[in-house]
């Protein structure tokens, strides 16, 4: 689940209750700090908290004003310097500094952009959050942009599906498990919100709507299954391909393929052996290596998450 849904919910919650809620969000940071723009909190008038801004003495800080804020239906910038002075007894002695942003939210009609992001997001859809502070006579505009959780594909509900994909929800993808076999392939192993289809897995991927945000783990029962998955999706535009198995299946496969016109440079994108190299051995090792590499490659680029102050 996108870490920003049980955040958002709880802030509609309180607001149709008619309690007010204060939002904080980081909006700006400068060398080595707990959390990155974007990160976000919310306080309602019981001081009980959805999300983290970083934890420790930060949160304390955040949570001492918010709750002052939220009380006069005020907003600020609150900037943290994480330095000796303040973050020595909880250990966040990080140098840098943090701008966080705390807004009251009062009134349903303020909700109307917050239950537009919940919708997107639950629909797997990216969206924005504005964000305004009104502070010393002074407005200040920001723009959290959200990405929609991406979507992974992993064909085998083998042992190492399994455990691959409960992990990945917990990592904000969007999961679906593709296997021929009912008896493995089933809500008793991958319970929602992992998606799970009972199909031939070639052809079940070749009818998946794949796009640039997708990422593929081909983890089936066998070689055969495994050439003809990843020929399936070898000319998708599949952010990220990748399959198990040794260097010598590896090479098997991908001769296999040639002979039918698959290139070279096609096969170059194929993440083969799959994993970071961590000598993995068992299924667990396994699983966080695949799990590291999806990691890797969902972080290279990323969006802008906030945009401001206007």
């Amino acid at each position: 689940m996108n870490l920003y849904v049980p955040i958002l919910k709880h802030v509609i919650k309180e607001i149709e209750a008619g309690r007010p809620i204060s939002i904080c969000t980081v909006v700006e940071t400068e060398g080595s700090t707990p959390q990155t723009p974007g990160a976000m909190m919310v306080i309602d008038q019981t001081s009980q908290t959805k999300g983290t801004i970083g934890g420790g003495c930060v949160e304390a800080e955040i949570r001492r004003r918010s709750f002052e804020l939220l009380q006069k239906r005020s907003s600020a910038l609150v900037k943290l310097s994480l330095d000796h002075d303040f973050g020595w007894d909880d250990g966040l002695i990080c140098g840098g500094t943090m701008t966080i942003a705390v807004t009251t939210i009062d009134r349903a009609e303020s909700c109307d952009s917050i239950r537009k992001a919940l919708e997107d997001l639950q629909n797997y859809q990216p969206s924005t959050i504005p964000i305004s502070v009104q502070e010393k006579g002074k407005s200040f505009e920001y723009k959290i942009n959200i990405e929609a959780e991406p979507s992974l594909v992993i064909a085998g509900a083998g042992h190492i599906g399994q455990a691959l994909a409960n992990l990945c929800v917990g990592l904000e993808f969007h999961v679906t498990v593709i296997d021929n076999r009912a008896d493995y392939a089933n809500v008793s192993r991958f319970p929602p919100p992992i998606n799970v289809v009972v199909n031939d897995i070639s052809t079940a991927l070749e009818k998946f709507p794949i796009d640039p945000v997708t990422y593929i783990v081909i983890v089936t029962r066998g070689h055969k299954h495994d050439e003809q998955a990843l020929e399936a999706v070898i000319r998708s535009p599949a952010k990220y391909i990748g399959m198990i198995g040794s260097k010598r299946k590896v090479k098997l496969i991908y001769d296999g393929l040639q002979s039918r016109g698959i290139t070279p440079e096609m096969l170059n994108r194929v993440h083969s052996p799959i994993g970071l190299p961590i000598n993995a051995v068992t299924v667990p090792e396994i699983m966080v290596s695949i799990a590291a590499e999806l990691i890797a490659t969902r972080r290279t680029i990323r969006r802008k998450i906030v945009e401001g102050p206007f």
